[in-house]
């Protein structure tokens, strides 16, 4: 059945949306997630034009979004979840309330009935731990990944990789080789090629963790350079091309274009910690992990600012604040030994 819309919406989200992309400089997963909670609001409106919009549907859309479960749990939606979409339906309205034939319509204050009550919110914004491997995990579960085919070398190299740089899995999955400099053992992430958070450029050097990881990394960029014959355009860890063998889909080599997303890297990631028998950790948790490790050895304050800088921070307040939060655990032992 085709989904129900009114023609009108459709051309006013249309120029939103594209406001959000070319003047506010969104990237494409923030557009798209504005575009599904405008859907959804609409939806719970019986696709209504904008122009009649009554604070009214703003109380009912919150109460909806608190009934709704997830479909892929059966649970309540978390608080979480409602306060984004929320707010990316309230900016859509604030931005509305300035549009010519809206204006008349709709105030900046009617997008504020989009609020969660200050209790939800509270409870949307909390920090909450969130787990990592330590480094004897990490080692654990490295050493138990399997590297007899090409796709489990490459597996084992991207591990490799993420404990030598903490780089975020978009920036790994684009990569191309030309980024990688082996002579000067770091990696520059051009925001040009590179899908670097906030489009930033830097370098990062290679971390002195274990030497088995610098090992294994660089033995599979020279086995890319030289046995595959890869030029500096081709991934880093490319794609497996897929052919028919005894009649049979198979892999039967590699892509030469980087990933479009970073789903295998987050699957092969997670599949290495399960079969080690560990949490599924992601590849983002490996930076939490490395901001550990690098807090009890880059000391000095300019020795953890090169740091900082090094995993793509500004300032090192970034990656206090945002790895370096004390535990429960560790708390209860400071306050505790205080007395």
């Amino acid at each position: 059945m085709a989904r129900k819309c009114t023609e009108e919406n459709e051309r006013i989200k249309r120029k939103y949306l594209r406001f959000m992309r070319e003047a506010d400089g969104r990237n494409d997963a923030t557009v798209t997630k504005a575009a599904e909670a405008i859907l959804r609001f609409e939806a719970n409106t019986n696709f209504k034009t904008f122009k009649a919009f009554h604070i009214d549907q703003a109380i009912k859309f919150k109460a909806r979004l608190e009934a709704e479960k997830n479909k892929r749990t059966g649970k309540p939606l978390s608080k979480a979840t409602i306060d984004s979409t929320l707010r990316a339906v309230k900016a859509f309205f604030k931005w509305l309330a300035g549009e010519q034939g809206y204006k008349s319509r709709i105030s900046y204050s009617d997008a504020e009935y989009f609020n969660l009550n200050t209790k939800d919110a509270r409870i949307a914004h909390a920090e909450r731990e969130t787990p990592y491997p330590t480094m004897e995990q990490c080692r654990h579960a490295f050493t138990l990944m399997p590297s007899a085919t090409p796709i489990e070398r490459r597996n084992k190299a991207l591990f490799a990789f993420l404990m030598l740089t903490g780089a975020r899995d978009g920036a790994v999955a684009s990569l191309r080789l030309k980024r990688i400099d082996l002579a000067q053992a770091c990696v520059y992430q051009d925001a040009r090629d590179v899908k670097t958070k906030g489009s930033k450029t830097f370098t990062t050097w290679f971390l002195p963790v274990d030497p088995i990881y610098r090992d294994t990394f660089f033995e599979w960029v020279n086995h890319l350079r030289q046995d595959l014959l890869f030029g500096n355009e081709d991934a880093v860890f490319p794609k497996a091309k897929m052919g028919v063998i005894d009649g049979a889909f198979a892999v039967i080599g590699f892509e030469r274009e980087p990933y479009a997303t970073a789903g295998a890297i987050l699957a092969a990631i997670k599949n290495a910690f399960a079969s080690a028998g560990l949490p599924t950790f992601g590849p983002h948790s490996f930076r939490k992990t490395l901001v550990k490790w690098g807090d009890t050895r880059f000391t000095s304050r300019e020795a953890f600012k090169a740091f900082s800088q090094n995993i793509g921070h500004d300032s090192e307040v970034t990656t206090v604040g945002s790895y370096l939060k004390v535990s429960q655990e560790r708390q209860a032992e400071l306050i505790r030994g205080i007395g």
